[in-house]
């Protein structure tokens, strides 16, 4: 399963959208949106609305062993997307007033979004099929194999020029340190990788840079699985600390947002 930032992307579009409509509604009324009026409560349940979505459909699609609706990867992508927009939304919805109960919800929440940051990363540093299954090393090492077969056919018959960007970019980062900061170096590697492959490309021709697109699209998918080879013994312990952190917060978050939701109805509405 190779990794794709499509999903941060629309989530950061789709927050930028409810930003404006919020900022229009302040300007509107001339004063932040209070949490218990009408937006600030559409806010919200929307909001956790996606939370619950978040927390329940990919656990239940990664589980469910006689499901076959999409696969793991665009679950994947979708519990990424809410797990962001959803919490956003209940941010909003506070009217930046943190006390009690409604503070510590808050706080959860903040707390669950960057925990579930840092898992995406940890996650998608184990290598997978499109279903989510894991690869096994070996079958790593023949992927790579095959990758470094498919090189040296296309190298073989591009031009010069191509070769020799070939040569110069035929190279992995250091994976020594942290295991988690080696993951989360692997993103600015990525990017600093593609800038370099855009800079060699720009002073080749046409022809030569078709060839070089196709070099590299090999290249970025070895490199990959070089990488999740080095570190998978790492990621998959890392895994296992994340998810026994992560849980019980989100076990924790969702009990007290229960509880704020049940005195927010009963005080704002059964007592009016």
């Amino acid at each position: 399963m190779q990794r794709s930032n499509r999903e941060l992307w629309l989530a950061l579009i789709a927050m930028l959208l409810i930003t404006l409509l919020y900022l229009f509604v302040t300007s509107y009324y001339s004063t932040i949106p209070s949490a218990s009026g009408f937006f600030g409560h559409a806010l919200g349940i929307v909001g956790f609305i996606l939370m619950l979505l978040t927390e329940t459909l990919y656990s239940w699609r990664k589980r469910s062993r006689s499901a076959r609706w999409g696969r793991m990867a665009s679950w994947l992508r979708f519990h990424i997307f809410t797990g962001l927009v959803g919490p956003y939304m209940v941010l909003l919805h506070t009217s930046w007033k943190f006390n009690g109960l409604a503070g510590i919800v808050t706080l959860f929440t903040l707390i669950i979004v960057l925990s579930g940051i840092i898992g995406r990363y940890i996650y998608t540093a184990i290598p997978r099929t499109p279903d989510g299954i894991e690869i096994e090393a070996q079958q790593l090492s023949q992927q790579i194999q095959a990758l470094e077969k498919q090189l040296q056919q296309i190298t073989a018959e591009s031009d010069q020029s191509t070769r020799e960007v070939a040569r110069r970019l035929d190279v992995l980062p250091r994976t020594s340190g942290a295991p988690l900061l080696i993951l989360l170096g692997n993103t600015f590697y990525e990017w600093r990788y593609r800038q370099q492959w855009r800079t060699e490309k720009r002073r080749l021709n046409a022809a030569a840079r078709a060839q070089a697109d196709q070099l590299q699209k090999v290249f970025n998918r070895r490199n990959t699985l070089r990488r999740q080879a080095q570190t998978i013994a790492n990621a998959r312990r890392l895994l296992a600390l994340w998810h026994a952190v992560h849980i019980p917060i989100g076990v924790a978050l969702f009990a007290s947002a229960f509880v704020h939701i049940g005195a927010a109805l009963y005080y704002a509405t059964l007592l009016r």
